[in-house]
């Protein structure tokens, strides 16, 4: 679990930030404007594509993207046992 915040944290200060810029694992990422509604898309794809896992529309909420902590727990959900 500890490896996939890394990669979340890494591809959202990638995408998302400007150079130099970080983030904790609980940081507000949608509700402190950091990501917003398309980037969301974009992050849900990443993480779909690097995961292997289909993410519903229903479950993929601006509360569930809100910090990493969030995004772990939403992929952990659906990754297969």
């Amino acid at each position: 679990m500890d490896e996939m915040k890394e990669i979340v944290k890494k591809y959202v200060i990638d995408e998302y930030m400007e150079e130099g810029d970080t983030i904790a694992y609980d940081t507000p990422l949608i509700s402190g404007g950091i990501v917003d509604s398309f980037s969301m898309v974009s992050l849900k794809r990443f993480l779909e594509n690097k995961y292997n896992i289909s993410i519903p529309d229903d479950d993929a909420t601006p509360e569930a993207f809100d910090s990493v902590n969030k995004i772990v727990d939403l992929v952990n959900r659906f990754i297969k046992k």
